[in-house]
């Protein structure tokens, strides 16, 4: 995965010489965790855009999950396809977004009772989520993007015991510049 995360960085830092690119960081929570991240984002044209992400993720899913406390983190990236309302790329715009997560839970059910159970689950979470974003120029090439987005969780693939899926609500945060 680290191979394919530099050549996906190293292809968007390439495509900077013929189009704009942007690059910095954003942050989403969700009812049951943070995820922060740098965010690589490429206009195609006056209204559209791919953008790219790496990240990192808190998860503390509490009583939420399948068992009585799930927590754990994880990393993962995302691929999206962006489409401006307007074409000085400010203002609203819809996101479709794909998230590949590997992540690590650490469960507990029976919470306190002499027949407290406890264990770890590895998963391999795909996300897709459709975005609503709002971007403001603060300055010269740097823009402030506002998000809130829906999605699903699917665990694609569990090594240990099945932890909590479904649907996501996500208010986020980015900051990036037209380097």
């Amino acid at each position: 995965m680290k191979k394919s995360a530099f050549s996906i960085v190293f292809i968007f830092l390439t495509f900077s010489i013929f189009s704009q690119l942007y690059i910095g960081p954003e942050v989403q929570v969700y009812p049951t965790g943070v995820i922060p991240g740098i965010r690589f984002e490429k206009a195609i044209n006056d209204k559209s855009a791919i953008n790219f992400r790496l990240g990192f993720q808190y998860i503390r899913h509490r009583d939420l999950g399948v068992h009585e406390d799930e927590r754990g983190s994880g990393y993962g990236t995302s691929i999206g396809y962006k489409r401006y309302l307007s074409s000085d790329k400010t203002g609203f715009a819809l996101s479709l977004r794909l998230d590949l997560w590997k992540n690590n839970l650490d469960w507990k059910d029976n919470i306190g009772d002499p027949s407290e159970i406890n264990g770890s689950t590895d998963i391999i979470v795909l996300q897709p989520t459709l975005l609503l974003e709002d971007a403001f120029t603060l300055w010269d090439g740097t823009l402030l993007i506002p998000s809130i987005g829906f999605g699903y969780e699917w665990n694609d693939k569990t090594d240990g015991e099945p932890t909590g899926e479904g649907a996501i609500l996500l208010v986020g945060v980015s900051l990036i510049k037209e380097i």
